[in-house]
């Protein structure tokens, strides 16, 4: 099979892992700093704080690297417990219908990263000193 950057796969995983992590934890900011700005109002019930904590503290982990298969696990069960409670109880469950596609789609991102593992640019490869597996067509 043809591919454009096949090569370029662990480099492209790790930009993927990063960016996710970081976007991730901006809505854990939102819900527990106030930044960025237009999070839901204050204060904030329980279950949202926890929420945000995973968010946030999930997030940074998955970004960095580290822990990375039980962070993204946590992130993961989290999205689906988001989905499930939040979105689906309100309008069914078609995600476009209840506004649960970014939770749903966060819950199978964190899964894949979970299976995946940390990849290169990772405290976990820093760390077990070995490279990634990777996989080609």
């Amino acid at each position: 099979m043809f591919t454009v950057i096949g090569r370029f796969s662990p480099q492209v995983f790790a930009v993927f892992r990063i960016v996710t992590g970081l976007l991730f934890a901006c809505h854990g900011g939102q819900k527990l700093l106030g930044w960025p700005p237009g999070g839901p109002p204050h204060p904030l019930p329980p279950l949202m704080l926890i929420g945000g904590f995973i968010e946030l503290v999930g997030g940074l982990l998955v970004a960095v690297g580290f822990l990375t298969g039980i962070a993204a696990f946590i992130c993961s069960g989290e999205m689906a417990v988001a989905y499930f409670m939040v979105h689906a109880s309100k309008g069914g469950p078609i995600p476009l219908v209840n506004q649960g596609e970014l939770a749903a789609l966060y819950s199978w991102v964190f899964l894949f990263i979970a299976a995946h593992g940390a990849g290169i640019w990772s405290i976990d490869s820093v760390l077990r000193r070995r490279t990634p597996v990777v996989t080609t067509s």
